[in-house]
């Protein structure tokens, strides 16, 4: 697709440029109804092939139906890019535009900004991007058939797209090393983010027109991640939505954000809730994010490392193994005891939790004693007294379990 730079420039107040951009503003509506038609004929082409593409019907060839809709859906995409260079460009240049329109160049440029640095990334954003563009048009329009058939389409490629960038991701973050990487932070940032964009743009629209059974085994989680969108949300909050991010992936994108992915994102999620465990000094509210850690160690488990084929050693995978038998025998007591169950089961988390910390380099020497205390509660372990007598009077010690 032909790309051309797109750059705004102060307007020169002689005669001649008053004269040129008032011909300008007035040519401008004239040359939207051109794209227009163009964008509507370009539109209707690829929608014809994909329908045919997708059709059962037998007596087409089906490498040709491919052909004919990627050549379609090329010249479908140029003519929006057409659009945006010649009618919004030049409307946001002449200060015409809507803010939409503002907006909608505002984003352009920032797709555009990765052509040179991601390009891979650019390629699918921007077709997303002009997709994305024309969508918001016809879901405005009163054409209801339209928007039948373009919502089809409009699934289809974006749900293609959307596993072409995790995948992207997918491959910065893999770089053969099986653990979180801080140095690949902003790249865990951009993962949930999009999975964000997925869940709130493309998962809901199939909910809402398309639902089938395949999307019953997410509802509950797919309910759970809207209790998110409500209000402003703290760090806890944050890690939260996306822990649940994380389990609706799971479902959606096995292969493209892999199992290796999802784990070191969910160690970037253990690593932040550990930490805000320790920074948080109000006692409240280190319970409400020491209770949030426990889910998440419990999701961790459960719905990542029981599915985990590929071990890096015999000896992590025989300890998971151990772990997962209690965990089993545990889960027994879920019906007749569930205040016992809960209290086992917290106690298996913090025990496997604090064999984990002891080979971290980092320094989780409060946590590491917030759980000593929650174990010596829990009667798990014997405390330690903190003070002795030495003649006649009390000393205080530092560790207390």
């Amino acid at each position: 697709m032909e790309e051309r730079s797109l750059r705004i420039t102060g307007a020169d107040k002689t005669f001649f440029n008053k004269i040129t951009n008032t011909l300008t503003k007035l040519l401008i509506p004239t040359q939207i109804g051109i794209n227009g038609m163009l964008i509507s004929i370009k539109r209707n082409n690829v929608l014809k092939a994909f329908e045919n593409y997708n059709s059962e019907n037998e007596a087409y060839d089906k490498d040709e139906l491919e052909k004919k809709y990627d050549s379609t859906y090329e010249t479908y995409l140029a003519s929006l890019d057409k659009y945006v260079m010649d009618s919004i460009y030049k409307k946001v240049k002449n200060n015409t535009a809507s803010e939409f329109e503002k907006n909608a160049l505002s984003k352009y440029y920032e797709v555009t900004s990765l052509k040179e640095s991601e390009y891979i990334e650019y390629k699918y954003r921007k077709q997303k991007y002009l997709i994305e563009l024309d969508y918001e048009g016809i879901k405005i329009g009163d054409k209801e058939k339209l928007k039948e058939r373009y919502n089809k389409f409009y699934i289809s490629k974006m749900d293609s797209l959307y596993k072409s960038i995790l995948k992207n991701y997918s491959i910065k973050v893999a770089d053969n090393i099986n653990t979180y990487d801080s140095t690949k932070e902003w790249v865990y940032v951009k993962i949930f983010h999009t999975l964000e964009e997925y869940i709130q743009n493309i998962l809901s629209l199939k909910i809402k027109t398309n639902y089938d059974e395949s999307l019953k085994g997410i509802m509950a989680e797919y309910e759970k991640y809207e209790s998110y969108t409500i209000g402003k949300l703290d760090t806890r909050d944050a890690i939260e939505k996306n822990m649940v991010l994380l389990g609706i992936s799971r479902r959606l994108f096995t292969h493209s954000l892999p199992l290796i992915v999802a784990e070191q994102c969910y160690e970037k999620l253990l690593k932040d809730a550990r930490s805000l465990v320790q920074d948080t000094k109000i006692a409240t509210k280190r319970e409400k994010v020491y209770s949030m850690l426990i889910n998440l160690i419990e999701d961790y488990n459960v719905k990542l490392l029981s599915t985990k084929v590929y071990w890096d050693s015999p000896q992590e995978r025989d300890e998971y193994k151990k772990f997962w038998e209690q965990y089993k025998e545990i889960s027994k007591l879920k019906e007749t005891d569930f205040i016992e169950y809960v209290k086992q089961k917290e106690i298996l988390f913090i025990k496997d939790d604090m064999k984990k910390l002891d080979k971290e380099k980092m320094d989780y020497t409060q946590i590491l004693k917030y759980y000593k205390r929650k174990l010596v509660d829990y009667g798990a372990i014997r405390g330690i007294k903190n003070s002795y007598k030495s003649q006649g009077k009390y000393i205080k010690v530092k560790e207390v379990a």
